[in-house]
C-alpha cells in the first residue's frame, strides 16, 4: 500500500498503486493505515446519513408548511431557494426518469 502524508506526518491518502503524490510504501497492516482506513470508512457513514436526514427535514418542513404551522415565507432567503432548487430537481427527476417512484412525491 502507498500513502501520502500532510506536514504533520498523519496519512491523508492511500493507493494500491504508486502515483507522483502518494509514493510512500507501507504495510498494510500498519495500524496507522488501518486507523485512516477505519476513520475514512466512518466519515463516509457519516456523510450518507447525512444525506438521509436532508430529505428527512425536508418532509419535516413541507409537512409544517402543509399544516399551516409555518408560512415558507417566513423561512429565510437562502433556506427558500435550497428547498425550491431541490423540489425542482427532484421533480425533473420524477418526470423524467421516474427512479424516485411514487414514494417521493414532494409537497409544493
Amino acid at each position: 500500500m502507498y500513502v501520502k502524508r500532510d506536514a504533520t506526518g498523519r496519512i491523508i491518502a492511500a493507493s494500491l498503486e504508486a502515483d507522483g503524490a502518494i509514493d510512500e510504501l507501507i504495510d498494510e497492516g500498519a495500524a496507522e493505515l488501518l486507523a485512516f482506513s477505519q476513520g475514512a470508512a466512518g466519515e463516509a457513514m457519516l456523510t450518507a446519513s447525512d444525506l438521509r436526514l436532508v430529505r428527512v427535514l425536508e418532509d419535516i418542513v413541507d409537512l409544517l408548511i402543509e399544516r399551516d404551522v409555518i408560512r415558507f415565507t417566513d423561512l429565510p432567503e437562502q433556506a427558500q431557494q435550497k428547498l425550491m432548487e431541490r423540489r425542482s430537481l427532484r421533480a425533473s427527476l420524477r418526470g423524467g426518469l421516474d427512479l424516485l417512484g411514487a414514494a417521493d412525491d414532494g409537497l409544493i
